[in-house]
């Protein structure tokens, strides 16, 4: 079990991982946005901008707003913030404060302009073996987390050892950790099946049935699948929850951010209008506009992607395009 660990960043998700280390006894150092949030959850137990019904265990959390002092004292170092903000987030770091640092993951989206995942780019910027980059992924709602409803999280990594000293950190009578060995596999799956649910989500605004939702649904598995085999061939079940299961509570979820973005377009909300509503952040937005140039030099058939790419980034009719995506289902 680990000592302490250091989360950066505080929305839903971040949050949902200090109160699943906290639970556990493991302690947090938690890099916050600001004084007063840091002063606030140490006061009151609680996170005033995201999951803020959640109780935390304070005695096992220490937040702050300085870089240098988040990540003081831990054996790992978390990063759990929306992928756009991920390199606005490492300026505030020196390079060398990582040096004695074990590193993970938990986001799930391409780093917008540069093509990569999240330990990919952490790979780059801090001079570190890829293979040395742990991640955590789901099939997880925050919500249900922070709710205490039984839950399942996956944990990747190449290093067995640390694997499971992180595992153990994460046991709770409400989550079960499953253990994975294919972490840039399941970096793409979780990136890829945010725009699935946006697909689910904009079949659901333009108000097409349930059978319909399967198909398409069952569809998009298969182009994921597909997808990962031409990247990263490995031996691999997609139907384990890392894969499957993350895709399936992202599109069917009423609690999936980017299924009520998709929802919000297929009612006919303007693409940016729907985004300026959303008080979270879709990944799945900045994430099909990212995979396009690697789909141009893999030999794959992605229908459903590609009808996503096209409304939010063509201003594509949701209508028309979801008319002519019905033809290549099946």
């Amino acid at each position: 079990m680990l000592k302490r660990v250091s989360v950066i960043g505080s929305g839903s998700w971040a949050t949902a991982l200090v109160k699943m280390f906290s639970d556990s006894g493991t302690a947090v150092s938690w890099l916050v946005r600001n004084s007063e949030q840091q002063s606030f959850i140490q006061t009151s137990g609680y996170n005033p901008r995201h999951l803020s019904f959640a109780a935390l265990r304070t005695q096992y959390i220490f937040p702050t707003a300085d870089p240098l002092l988040s990540i003081k004292g831990s054996e790992l170092v978390i990063f759990a913030l929306p992928s756009a903000y991920l390199e606005q987030s490492l300026q505030r770091f020196d390079k060398e404060w990582f040096e004695d640092k074990q590193l993970a993951v938990s986001i799930k989206g391409f780093i917008p302009g540069s093509g990569c995942t999240p330990s990919q780019y952490l790979s780059r910027k801090l001079s570190r073996e890829e293979s040395s980059i742990s991640v955590i992924s789901g099939p997880c709602i925050a919500e249900e987390v922070a709710s205490q409803k039984k839950s399942f999280i996956t944990v990747c990594g190449a290093d067995h050892r640390w694997i499971e000293r992180i595992s153990s950190s994460l046991n709770t009578p409400y989550v079960q950790v499953v253990v994975n060995t294919d972490p840039v596999g399941v970096e793409y799956a979780a990136i890829l099946k945010n725009i699935i649910g946006i697909a689910a989500g904009i079949a659901n605004g333009l108000q097409y049935g349930e059978n319909f939702q399967s198909v398409l649904v069952s569809n998009a598995m298969r182009e994921v699948g597909e997808f990962l085999g031409k990247i990263l061939p490995a031996k691999r079940d997609f139907l384990n929850s890392a894969y499957a299961g993350d895709l399936l509570i992202t599109a069917y979820s009423e609690q999936s951010r980017n299924r009520i973005l998709g929802t919000l377009i297929g009612r006919g909300i303007q693409v940016s209008k729907a985004l300026q509503s959303m008080a979270t952040v879709a990944e799945g937005f900045h994430a099909s506009k990212e995979l396009m140039p690697l789909l141009k030099d893999i030999p794959v058939r992605m229908p459903v992607i590609n009808c996503v790419y096209r409304i939010l980034h063509k201003h594509a009719n949701p209508i028309e395009e979801f008319g002519l995506l019905e033809k290549h289902l099946s």
